[in-house]
């Protein structure tokens, strides 16, 4: 009997083949890859489908996915069918018998290569166009959704005067449709043409005719698909041009018709389609005349043509008809433009007005008076004091605010007080101990509201809290203090479980909680905890022993995020605000439909239109979705995010919006009634600044009701930039509480100023009605200054402070040793016909690390004041006090203004200064600037020693601090120890 390759020993293994074992582990491991691959793929889809429906707005997720996957496999089986038909088609028209030329002899090794795999060649071309179609094709789902849906605007364009819709809907699908067109004629032409190339219907060396009959009558009616096809692209271009941008010198953004597109473009377009159908025509006559002859002449017209009517006579028509009389020409059409504009922006019925800048009145008392009733005047700026919130109200290193606080109104004792409000989020940072159970499980949320009002400080130059220490305590009530989303919330966290969490120490002991708020998404199930695992790239979730029964994992946090991800189709404002409702915390977030297709309206681009010197310095400030050119914007949606809950509600504002009204038929039920708004939410909506910005900045153009000015440019303003601010970035607006001069009483309004282009003076002060409790919300008045005269612009008042001898010396005093000045919001309020400017100026001084108010700046009529209080300032810069007793409006006066022996040492400070910068002068004299220096410092000394008697016996006492702002002493002062961190 034969060996086998046994022997002794037993069977041989055959050579390079693995044994069994090997082969089922090397099979298991595949099977377990393929598995994890598969996992990993169904875990983002997964964790999606879970949030949606715990935020239930399950709804928009299954809308969207549904529609993408329906677009992905329409489309994708179209692409498929049509290049796999043209492929077989033109394999079965292929010749019998192929001439035995070179060529032919060369493709047949090629052709008897590929027929074993014919069919699975054909499936993966067929299948991988089909794929990229699909995908191509599912990123559409908005613009679907828009056709399908669309409402009318019931406004026409003045051109083609058909319904704005048209533009906003239906074209967009339209092109898309025209586009997938064109890559389907082209796929399929190259498709057929290999093939016929392959199999012999083409010849390019071998003698004879270059194609079959059956090859050229099928490839002249791809042709003829593809020239069709333009042929509908130059109709759709006529319309296109209505939403056409250019360049234009009148302004950077033009979209619409000019002359020369209506009497030169427009005509030409037409006869290209005339011209495109007719070749198209004759390219499917080759069916039956068999020449490519005709096809190809008619081609090459409509080539020529494209180029001497679509290019040569409009650039004709604009060089001799448009440029020698060019404003009369244009004027028409820019009138179209500036109405179009303005009514997509809403800026239609902004009020310009005449003011005169100065004012006439004689009776400085009266000018006086009116002050307060005019504006109260915010000495506590949002944008600076929050480093203040964060030293004294802090309490906890683990807390911490946002670096720009938020400006609302609160009512106490029937009346309105502006404040400035901050919610004291988690801030990880400032952990003990940073590990995965302490960010994760233990610290998961914040704790409270910080409330003070804006218009006060207290002796020290502190904020006045109306809504302090921990737990907050104060005019709001009581109300749910704990903040598990903020905007400085950005991680994940795991609540609700067998891990307690933690809320805030109390005499030395930890004071804890478990989450009872009953959202984010429920990790009792294997699968969930496994496909969160992978989607954080966590793997401690999968078998963490501190994740139990009850567990739910919170995450998009952020309430710009959350809204974001519910309602796909709006565009967010970059500042989200909180306030107390209903003994809730609601983050209250503005939305806005917009749209790029509006004929004749100006195009912007949202990122560069709404930066300014916050967004500049604070990127959380900045509108989502930066590069969006949009030319129609509305705030038609608010929305509220429970800072507990993280439930979201969207509310219908603007009620005649059709995009939302489009949107909404898209998602039913998403978005509530305005009616569903209760009055105590609607006692704290406002205007919203991005939209404010978007709105100055168009009206820095289109403020000019005719199109000859707005043509010559002589009245192009510019938003000037902030001068407290070395960013050089645009001056943000501002709200305050105020009187325009056709308002009987102050209402909560968002201000700004403009300058004329390319100088300094102001042009314009505008104000919108920013309380939707009154009938004028959301009405902008525009105060027009004369151009032949100059009022100070912000720029120049702000200069004007610091070259004033007196101010620039006492700012060189606040700013000796290692305190920094810093400068507040410059305010601009209209008082009887000229313009008041107030700024509030900070010290960060030495071991502080936090500014206090030293100083308020006024200026009115070119009298300048730099005093202690607000209420000092106006005194001097009317040159009288005010008759009546005044609201508190500012700092009282610190305790130096009464001590003689402080001011002594001041006025000796202030001779040493003098003394010190002669010195330099003279010589410089270096024996004597050290003189002088010297005695300055001993002054300083002595007004500081003599300051420290004075407020020594007022701090004794626990509530002195407490009545003064501080952390409240008693427990406050030993919880507020962190502070220092």
């Amino acid at each position: 009997m034969p060996d086998r390759g046994g022997g002794p020993t037993g069977p041989r293994i055959r050579a390079g083949r693995p044994s069994r074992r090997v082969r089922a582990l090397l099979v298991t491991l595949g099977v377990l890859a393929v598995l994890g691959m598969a996992f990993t793929m169904f875990a983002g889809f997964w964790t999606d489908w879970l949030w949606y429906r715990s935020v239930h707005y399950s709804s928009v997720f299954t809308t969207t996915l549904s529609t993408k996957i329906g677009l992905f496999f329409v489309f994708g089986l179209l692409m498929a069918l049509a290049v796999g038909l043209n492929i077989w088609l033109a394999h079965r028209l292929r010749p019998p018998l192929s001439a035995m030329s070179m060529e032919q002899q060369s493709l047949d090794r090629y052709r008897m290569g590929i027929a074993p795999y014919k069919k699975w060649l054909l499936l993966a071309v067929t299948s991988l166009v089909g794929l990229i179609a699909g995908a191509s094709a599912a990123g559409q789902w908005r613009t679907w959704l828009m056709w399908v849906n669309g409402v009318p605007f019931h406004e026409k364009d003045p051109q083609f005067h058909l319904d704005v819709s048209f533009y906003a809907f239906d074209l967009p699908w339209y092109r898309f449709l025209l586009g997938f067109g064109f890559a389907a004629a082209i796929l399929c032409l190259i498709a057929a043409a290999l093939t016929h190339y392959l199999y012999g219907g083409l010849r390019v060396t071998s003698p004879g005719a270059r194609a079959t009959a059956a090859a050229t009558g099928h490839l002249s009616v791809l042709l003829g698909i593809f020239v069709a096809l333009k042929a509908v692209a130059y109709w759709l271009d006529r319309y296109g041009l209505a939403v056409k941008s250019s360049d234009f010198k009148a302004t950077d953004n033009w979209t619409g018709l000019r002359y020369v597109d209506a009497n030169a473009y427009l005509p030409a377009k037409t006869i290209l389609f005339c011209i495109a159908v007719i070749c198209a025509l004759l390219f499917f006559a080759t069916l039956w005349r068999r020449t490519w002859q005709l096809p190809v002449i008619g081609f090459g017209l409509m080539v020529l043509s494209a180029i001497l009517i679509g290019g040569l006579y409009p650039a004709i028509v604009q060089k001799f008809q448009v440029q020698p009389n060019e404003q009369a020409k244009e004027a028409p059409y820019v009138q179209k433009n500036l109405k179009a504009t303005r009514q997509a922006y809403g800026i239609d019925d902004a009020e310009v007005t005449e003011y005169p800048g100065t004012s006439q009145a004689s009776d400085k008392t009266r000018l006086r008076d009116q002050v307060d009733g005019t504006a109260s005047i915010r000495i506590m700026d949002p944008n600076v004091v929050s480093p203040t919130f964060q030293q004294l109200q802090q309490m906890k290193a683990y807390y911490g605010f946002p670096d720009n606080l938020d400006v609302d109104r609160y009512s106490k004792d029937g009346k309105e007080q502006d404040t400035v409000i901050g919610l004291r989020e988690l801030n990880l940072a400032g952990i003990p101990k940073n590990n995965w159970i302490n960010d994760h499980f233990r610290y998961t949320h914040g704790f409270g509201v910080v409330a003070a009002k804006g218009t006060e400080a207290d002796r020290k130059g502190r904020p006045v809290f109306t809504e302090k220490n921990l737990p907050s305590q104060g005019d709001l009530g009581s109300y749910e203090q704990r903040v598990y989303y903020g905007e400085k919330t950005t991680t994940y966290s795991i609540v609700g479980g067998p891990q307690k969490e933690v809320d805030y120490s109390e005499n030395e002991r930890e004071k804890t909680t478990s989450y009872q708020g009953g959202s984010g998404v429920n990790l009792d199930n294997p699968v969930n905890r496994a496909a969160y695992a992978v989607a954080f790239n966590e793997p401690q979730i999968l078998y963490s022993g501190a994740i139990g029964k009850g567990s739910r994992i919170l995450y998009n946090r952020t309430p710009k995020d959350r809204v974001e991800a519910v309602a796909p189709w709006l565009t967010i404002d970059g500042d989200a605000y909180p306030a107390v409702v209903n003994h809730r915390i609601q983050w209250i977030v503005d939305a806005y439909t917009t749209t790029n297709g509006y004929p004749y309206a100006s195009r912007t681009t949202l990122g560069d239109t709404t930066a300014d010197s916050l967004t500049a310095t604070n990127n959380s400030r900045a509108v989502v979705a930066q590069q969006n050119r949009v030319n129609y914007i509305r705030n038609s949606v608010k929305a509220t995010v429970d800072a507990y809950t993280g439930e979201v509600k969207l509310y219908q504002w603007d009620t005649k919006d059709p995009v939302l009204k489009t949107w909404m038929k898209a998602f039913p039920d998403t978005v509530k009634s305005r009616s569903d708004i209760s009055p105590e939410l609607m006692a704290h909506l406002r205007y919203p600044q991005d939209l404010f910005k978007v709105q100055r900045e168009l009206l820095t153009r289109y403020h000019v009701p005719d199109a000859q000015t707005f043509l010559s440019g002589s009245e192009v303003w510019d938003v000037p930039d902030d001068p407290t601010n070395d960013s050089r970035s645009a001056v943000p607006p501002y709200y305050l509480s105020m009187r325009m001069p056709d308002q009987k009483a102050k209402t909560f309004s968002l201000t700004t100023t403009f300058t004329p282009s390319g100088r300094d003076n102001l042009s314009a002060f505008m104000a919108v009605d920013s309380d939707p409790g009154t009938s004028d919300y959301g009405r902008i008045r525009v105060l027009k200054l004369p151009t032949s005269t100059t009022v100070d612009g912000p720029k120049q008042v702000q200069s004007q402070f610091n070259s004033e001898s007196a101010i620039a010396e006492t700012i060189s005093l606040l700013s000796r040793g290692h305190s920094k000045v810093e400068y507040g919001n410059l305010l601009t309020v209209p008082l009887d016909g000229g313009l008041l400017y107030a700024e509030p100026v900070y010290v960060r001084g030495g071991s502080l690390k936090y500014p206090l108010l030293r100083k308020v700046l006024v200026t009115y009529e070119g009298r300048t004041a730099f005093k202690d209080t607000l209420d000092e300032a106006l005194n001097e810069v009317f040159g009288v006090k005010s008759s009546t007793t005044p609201p508190e409006t500012g700092t009282t006066s610190p305790p130096d203004t009464g001590n003689p022996t402080v001011k002594q040492a001041l006025e000796d400070a202030h001779k040493a200064y003098d003394a010190g910068q002669q010195a330099l002068k003279d010589g410089p004299d270096w024996d004597a600037y050290a003189k002088a220096q010297k005695q300055l410092a001993d002054a300083l000394k002595r007004a500081e020693d003599a300051q420290s008697k004075v407020e020594k016996p007022n701090s004794t006492g626990k509530n002195a601090d407490k009545d003064a702002g501080g952390t409240g002493g008693g427990k406050g002062d030993k919880a507020g120890g962190d502070t220092k961190s």
